[in-house]
């Protein structure tokens, strides 16, 4: 029987895939992509950087709506794990491509868990996390000495989350970047935030206020304790 493997194709620079990653993708028979095309795939286009011969394997996008609607995902989710189990029972070896890594709010894990719950091996070829990358594009550290890390979903209610001590990172912040923005300034906390990060386009910000309301899907902040 061969086996699901979800891969983490990092923030957006090729060069940071690991060989794992790679190595995974050269010896799959089929590449999942999310989205509507592999063409218009972040993810895809990230991989077949690294590793340019995985354009010549079978390429299957599948589609993953960005809505909050729990039947509309709950539907996504099974469709994209019945084409994944379509190719296994093939005897194909399959990788789902993930930014980041896929455990960290990625799709890819309701998937995982629904193929495994039918009796398929699954694994995970983990990735560089947009919150690692973003640490190291700002020049700075997550964590010291006993420093608390938390990792928030922006696009949720922060307003408790920033209360916690040690360094806080939001994630998925674009659509709402305003509120957010407004409930930093509110709490008295300032905002580090790289928009596209490792990606064309990459922008910096070290203070709240400088960052625009419109600021992008790939958008992620990063609020330390007051030094």
């Amino acid at each position: 029987m061969k086996c699901l493997y979800g891969i983490g194709v990092g923030p957006g620079d090729p060069e940071m895939m690991t060989m794992l990653a790679v190595r995974t993708m050269r010896e799959s028979d089929v590449i999942l992509v999310p989205g509507e095309t592999p063409e218009k795939s972040v993810a895809f286009r990230i991989a077949a950087g690294a590793c340019p011969e995985i354009k010549a394997k079978e390429i299957i996008a599948v589609a993953m709506p960005m809505t909050k609607d729990r039947e509309i995902l709950r539907a996504s989710h099974k469709a994209a794990a019945d084409t994944a189990i379509r190719f296994l029972d093939e005897g194909k070896q399959v990788s789902f491509l993930t930014l980041g890594d896929p455990t960290v709010y990625s799709t890819y894990m309701y998937v995982h868990r629904l193929v495994g719950a039918r009796g398929y091996e699954t694994r995970i070829v983990n990735g560089i996390t947009s919150f690692c990358a973003a640490a190291a594009r700002l020049n700075m550290s997550l964590t010291e000495n006993s420093d608390e890390l938390h990792v928030l979903p922006a696009s949720y209610q922060i307003e408790e989350g920033l209360l916690l001590s040690g360094t806080k990172v939001l994630m998925k912040a674009g659509k709402k970047m305003a509120e957010v923005k407004s409930t930093l300034d509110q709490a008295g906390k300032n905002g580090f935030m790289v928009e596209n990060c490792c990606m064309e386009g990459e922008k910096i910000y070290s203070r709240t206020e400088d960052i625009p309301d419109n600021a992008g899907y790939f958008s992620l902040l990063i609020v330390k304790e007051d030094l």
